[in-house]
């Protein structure tokens, strides 16, 4: 069994929620104590954290979407991306109270259906945002090239990104589905309380399944979009190289550069925040770890780092885009 929060749970012997994800499948804990209510301290400073990444992720992501739909100088390809990975945020911060209230709980009052709800929702976070960036990166790949070469992306339009926007939600929610399937209720026999907790149950063998899992988050959600994009930006970067070189050959336009800075420094943002979970995994499935304090600690960290990057996106597009900067400042006076 798994925890609901983003597969973030290594104690898959007891009811729990607990965050943590570098801990072995094969870790045992006494199932009437979470590893919280040990280290107390968790259980403290968890909400809080949980609390401010919700709050600034609600008021950033809301306020791109805000600025994407209503100026219409940020109707670009670009900006259309863009306001899909501020949905993505927007979705998962919009049930981070629900794992709070579960943590503090201690219990899922909640129901089976929405806890297959809120365990899709938590999975597509560690899928849709990897997918969007690989999309964007495709997307600046073929600017540069096109602008290199002198020529014209005459398909490369609004409704095209959006054509392209659904289909990668399709393709989320269809490698999402698998969890939402195996996603249920389950009260544990060792606990005199009964209280309940949305896991994911696996059928028998269920340390191959739970095994499996994690290979098939590693895999589709790190390092196939991660070797691509890894690719597709050395191209670039030699690309952008050979345009220095040759005095011929079109000059990158300020807009495009920016835009190219732009996606790539929430491309690096990305990848700071989420590489240490899915190294996690490799690091969950060769070694069997003891929860000590410094473990669960780090574990906790790692979990926040990853949902960290819900809210920190839009101060990047505030940093690097005028367009961005001037709509917010907009949004604060007409707030003022």
């Amino acid at each position: 069994m798994e925890d609901t929060h983003g597969n973030h749970n290594f104690f898959s012997n007891c009811n729990f929620s607990t965050d943590t994800y570098i801990l072995s499948n094969q870790t045992k804990l006494n199932c009437s104590s979470p590893s919280w209510s040990i280290y107390p301290d968790f259980y403290i400073v968890l909400p809080i954290v949980y609390s401010l990444i919700c709050a600034v992720g609600l008021t950033g992501n809301t306020a791109v979407i805000y600025v994407i739909l209503k100026a219409p100088n940020m109707k670009t390809v670009t900006n259309f991306f863009i306001l899909n990975l501020a949905i993505a945020d927007e979705l998962f911060t919009l049930v981070l109270p629900i794992n709070i209230a579960e943590h503090l709980l201690n219990n899922w009052p909640f129901g089976g259906v929405l806890c297959k709800l809120i365990l899709s929702i938590d999975h597509c976070n560690i899928f849709s945002s990897i997918y969007f960036l690989t999309v964007m990166s495709v997307d600046r790949y073929l600017v540069v090239l096109a602008t290199v070469r002198s020529q014209r992306m005459p398909h490369r339009t609004y409704r095209f990104a959006k054509a392209v926007s659904i289909c990668v939600w399709v393709l989320v929610i269809i490698i999402v589905l698998p969890f939402t399937v195996f996603a249920s209720i389950y009260v544990s026999p060792d606990d005199v309380l009964n209280r309940t907790s949305c896991v994911l149950s696996f059928p028998s063998p269920e340390d191959l399944w739970f095994k499996a899992s994690r290979i098939y988050t590693l895999v589709l959600g790190f390092i196939i979009p991660v070797s691509i994009i890894c690719v597709l930006y050395s191209v670039m970067l030699y690309k952008l190289r050979t345009l220095k070189l040759n005095s011929n050959a079109k000059a990158l336009g300020k807009a495009k550069k920016k835009a190219t800075v732009m996606v790539f420094m929430v491309l690096a943002l990305c990848l700071f925040c989420w590489t240490p979970f899915h190294l996690s995994t490799i690091v969950a499935l060769t070694t069997d770890l003891s929860p000590t304090p410094l473990v669960i600690g780090i574990s906790y960290f790692i979990t926040c780092l990853s949902y960290a990057n819900s809210c920190l996106n839009p101060f990047l597009y505030a940093f690097f885009d005028d367009g961005f900067r001037k709509a917010f400042r907009k949004i604060l006076e007409c707030g003022s």
